[in-house]
């Protein structure tokens, strides 16, 4: 999953861009309000987690300019604005969950799965499929019970594909989920990553649609 961190201050953005690379998220931070409205018109992102108050365009700002464009990125504010009118306001401006500073990093990742959860139309939190099941939260995987060993990247292909069964995802919107904007991005990743999950998962489990891309079928 590909993730926009929106965080002006440089200790808090390390620590959770470190955070959120270690659960094999692929983020993108930014720094301020006109990076982010940038960012957002030339990347499609899962989630943006948004301070609101940024330096050069704020973050309300932000939001309502993302909402003008019918665009539904789950928006998750992380902000020290903590006064319940504020809470309303940012609410009310289309953001999806609302996290106060200082905030227990288990949390945030917490709230993060659960609106990633909403934004694929489920509730459960556990992903079953055919025999397979993933736990989003523990990164346990098991096949008829059996627990698989995944690698971070293998996972970060499987979790999209198989929170929507049906849905086709092409190689470059795979390699989204995989890659930030400084990671270095190898041609074949996507099929290398695909061919251990056949391997571990069972053959049949996602399947190639001819000139598009890939998908689990559904169900």
């Amino acid at each position: 999953m590909r993730l926009l961190l929106v965080e002006d201050d440089a200790m808090i953005g390390e620590a959770v861009l470190d955070l959120l690379r270690a659960e094999q998220y692929a983020v993108d931070w930014v720094r301020d309000g006109d990076m982010a409205d940038t960012a957002l018109l030339t990347q499609a992102y899962d989630l943006i987690l948004l301070d609101l108050g940024l330096p050069k365009r704020d973050g309300l700002d932000v939001l309502k300019s993302l909402r003008d464009r019918k665009l539904r990125t789950p928006v998750l504010i992380a902000t020290a604005r903590d006064s319940v009118a504020q809470r309303v306001q940012g609410l009310d401006a289309g953001a999806d969950d609302y996290i106060l500073k200082p905030y227990d990093l288990d949390e945030l990742l917490a709230r993060i799965r659960a609106l990633m959860r909403r934004a694929d139309g489920r509730a459960e939190p556990v992903y079953e499929y055919k025999g397979v099941a993933i736990n989003p939260a523990s990164r346990e995987v098991r096949v008829h019970g059996e627990p698989v060993v995944l690698s971070g990247r293998e996972w970060a292909v499987l979790e999209p594909l198989l929170a929507r069964p049906g849905r086709v995802l092409s190689r470059s919107q795979l390699e989204d989920k995989l890659y930030g904007w400084k990671d270095g991005v190898n041609s074949n990743a996507v099929e290398v990553y695909v061919h251990g999950l056949r391997k571990k998962l069972g053959a049949e489990l996602i399947q190639n649609v001819r000139g598009v891309g890939y998908m689990v079928p559904p169900l």
